[in-house]
């Protein structure tokens, strides 16, 4: 529902509490907790953020608390001895209900192997905190659980490890689970555990086998009742990522022809032109760039995609898409945007846009523009800034923000998704220093991957970390 017009009485106290809470940053500055080491303060990461207002300054504390944020869902609902991440939980710490308590999802995992690195470099946990989850995530995955081919099950009991939904064993969701175990590996390349258990996990996935007999595009996927399944990646998305990590493999590599055989759709919306798979959510250009750095690199042949500049594309895009559906929901607007894959009043929907999907209802997702912080980093921000100031505690929580909401309706989500708080959290690194990218890329696989499917590098005219412009050649 619209929201009532405020009355002079509630007006004037909303200027009151801003006054105050424009201070309130300046405190945690200046006055830490002390006494607290690193460990104890990321058990206590709960304090109330002020609300936000448009300043070079405000705008990093607020970023500052929502990584620390969603930091903390993956540091709080990992099982400590299996490290695996949920798929969901409730911001306000209740039960889920039975059906999805203790499932977690190896993509989710991935981000939250990276999701240490970035926590320890921010001092949130120490270094051998982070050490230790991330050896017992590499000892449960390189040990104890169930692979078959090196592939693993896509939903897992997150204390037992024993499948759960009774679902399929996931290339894209092993290929998210490798990038996480990826950037541990050059994280913590001076341990000699955490470098052969590593090894051995990426080592042994056979991507040959995945391919079930094409001779370029893998499977989606392999169920024992049933076998491989009948979709292949063969379209663009964040498929890109398992591709890279199958024509790099040290052991059972594919062509880098692969590469070539996925379809793009050339699409242009409002003078943004980019190549995309028409109807595809916003995530599927973001995933693989929150690990894999494409910026300054173009294909030296087919279309000569610069894909860093094609995901900067497509979330314009997407932006001047949700400012033109204001003439529908009146929320929307250059400040107020992004949808993509997520909970809603009806369930879970894959939704996004351009085009318009008719199930779009006037909700808002908050990882569509976070996620995109490592592409548009100004306008991201502050839409997840007029989110937060608009609606604060409804949508912003423990976690960071809440999953959906839509105001048109008074729907607001109970629960947080771990990879929507992941690639917020990801994307977030990569705008502000790119250490995601930087820890990633130390893999020689990766490069080795690019280089031989002709990702070339060359001079770019602007390179986006933070606010920064860059026109070096990488």
């Amino acid at each position: 529902m619209p929201q009532k017009t405020h009355s002079v009485r509630v007006a004037k106290r909303f200027v009151a509490l801003s006054l105050l809470a424009a201070f309130l940053p300046l405190i945690f500055v200046f006055f830490p907790i002390s006494g607290k080491s690193p460990a104890s303060r990321a058990d206590s990461l709960h304090f109330q953020l002020a609300p936000v207002h448009n300043s070079a300054n405000s705008a990093q504390l607020f970023l500052d608390d929502l990584q620390r944020r969603s930091f903390n869902y993956f540091w709080e609902q990992a099982d400590p001895q299996t490290g695996l991440v949920p798929d969901r939980a409730r911001m306000d710490g209740s039960d889920l209900d039975e059906n999805h308590r203790n499932v977690a999802s190896i993509a989710a995992t991935g981000f939250g192997l990276t999701a240490l690195c970035i926590a320890t470099e921010h001092g949130w946990i120490t270094r051998s905190q982070a050490r230790e989850r991330t050896r017992n995530t590499l000892r449960f995955f390189g040990d104890r659980a169930f692979e078959n081919h090196g592939w693993f099950y896509h939903w897992l009991d997150a204390k037992t490890g024993a499948r759960r939904w009774n679902s399929e064993v996931s290339s894209i969701d092993t290929a998210l689970l490798l990038a996480g175990v990826l950037t541990v590996r050059q994280y913590f390349r001076d341990d000699p555990e955490i470098r052969k258990l590593a090894n051995r996990i990426y080592e042994r996935v056979d991507f040959r086998w995945m391919l079930n007999g094409h001779p370029l595009l893998l499977s989606h996927g392999w169920k024992p009742e049933t076998g491989f399944l009948k979709p292949r990646w063969d379209t663009y998305s964040e498929d890109t990522l398992l591709y890279l990590l199958a024509i790099g493999s040290p052991t059972h590599t594919i062509s880098p022809k692969s590469w070539y055989a996925l379809w793009h759709d050339r699409y242009r919306y409002e003078g943004h032109a980019y190549f995309t798979t028409i109807g595809v959510p916003l995530f599927m250009h973001q995933y693989a760039h929150a690990w894999i750095d494409y910026r300054n690199r173009r294909e030296s042949r087919g279309d000569r995609i610069d894909y860093f500049e094609n995901s900067k594309e497509a979330t314009l895009a997407h932006r001047a898409f949700c400012r033109n559906l204001a003439y529908d929901f009146p929320v929307f607007g250059s400040e107020m945007w992004g949808i993509t894959a997520s909970d809603s009043a009806k369930g879970y929907l894959a939704w996004g846009g351009p085009p318009r999907d008719p199930e779009i209802d006037g909700t808002l997702v908050p990882s569509a523009a976070g996620g995109s912080l490592m592409f548009t980093p100004d306008i991201s921000l502050s839409a997840l800034q007029a989110m937060h100031e608009k609606y604060g505690a409804k949508v912003y929580g423990k976690y960071g923000f809440i999953d959906a909401f839509n105001p048109a309706t008074g729907w607001f989500d109970s629960d947080v998704i771990s990879i929507n708080a992941g690639i917020i959290l990801l994307s977030a690194e990569n705008s502000r220093n790119g250490d995601v990218w930087k820890w990633f890329m130390q893999n020689p696989e990766i490069p080795q991957a690019m280089q031989k499917v002709g990702l070339v590098r060359f001079k770019s005219k602007t390179t986006s970390v933070g606010s920064e412009v860059s026109t070096t050649t990488r």
